[in-house]
């Protein structure tokens, strides 16, 4: 059996992390054909299919999937190794591939990221927006960010921005129409605009004043999965939406929407930026961490 070429595993991960030939061929700047050729030529090497390839998708095979568990801390490894000599340089460089939910990406993730690139010319950032709970080391990721109560426990955690509240919004028309809302179950009479999560469940709202705490499963015709979609619906006059202050405070000051219930809000934790902590961190890495500690927040 040949030996394959560090290249072409390379080309394997991708393939699979981005789900075809097409994506994967987008990411390295070269054809789909050129992609596909370098997968024949590494299955012709290892003798064994590592790919089912149909019209729409492509996913690995059982041989494919083993290949890809072994190899993804093995490339990391490699990459670290190779970014490492970034010390010798008077500028870190490399790639970062972080996983954030939306509202940490909007808010948070996005406009930090923005600056830090403009102090950090030779570094690449990729941001991926996800809400599901995923393994960050198995997806090929540097960092994640979430609520600090949802971190894995080997884990490092770096506080990301100011504590965060939610706020429950409506239109004036919608308000007009259907009548105010003077306490959290007033709720249960009204159109909610509700949200899904990734695995399947539905958000929870929460309300707390002073020691009283309470929680409503709202009800509604309209479901959701994104706070961009919430926040549509509600300036549309669709419903009661229950979205981060930070997409509503604009609209709230163009008086195109009215904060509701605002004496019931709960303070939850900040976003958190997560890393492995038994994993080598890079050169690009530790730069924007330290550029995170360093950040005055508004």
């Amino acid at each position: 059996m040949a030996a394959p070429r560090l290249d072409s595993l390379e080309i394997f991960e991708d393939v699979v992390r981005h789900g075809g030939f097409r994506a994967a061929a987008a990411s390295r700047g070269v054809s789909s054909s050129a992609i596909s050729q370098s997968i024949s030529v590494l299955e012709e090497a290892l003798g064994i299919r590592l790919l089912n390839r149909t019209t729409r998708s492509v996913a690995p095979t059982e041989a494919g999937q083993r290949l890809l568990e072994r190899l993804k801390p093995a490339l990391h490894d490699i990459r670290t190794a190779i970014d490492d000599l970034n010390q010798l340089r008077e500028r870190p460089s490399g790639t970062l591939r972080i996983n954030a939910p939306g509202p940490a990406v909007d808010h948070i993730l996005c406009p930090l990221a923005l600056r830090f690139l403009g102090a950090y010319p030779d570094v690449n950032i990729e941001i991926i927006s996800d809400a599901a709970i995923i393994d960050i080391v198995e997806q090929g990721f540097d960092a994640g960010v979430r609520f600090g109560n949802e971190l894995a426990q080997d884990m490092i955690a770096v506080p990301l921005g100011p504590a965060l509240r939610y706020a429950i919004v409506a239109s004036p028309g919608y308000l007009l129409k259907s009548g105010q809302i003077k306490q959290p179950h007033d709720l249960i009479a009204h159109d909610c605009i509700r949200r899904r999560f990734p695995g399947g469940s539905m958000v929870v709202w929460k309300f707390k004043k002073g020691d009283e705490e309470l929680e409503i499963n709202p009800k509604g015709r309209l479901t959701l999965s994104s706070a961009h979609q919430e926040l549509q619906a509600a300036l549309a006059g669709s419903g009661i939406a229950h979205v981060f202050e930070d997409y509503v405070r604009e609209p709230i000051k163009q008086g195109m929407l009215v904060e509701l219930l605002p004496d019931w809000k709960e303070k939850l934790p900040s976003w958190y930026l997560y890393y492995p902590s038994r994993r080598h961190t890079s050169a690009a890495m530790r730069a924007f961490l330290e550029y995170i500690r360093e950040y005055e927040w508004p």
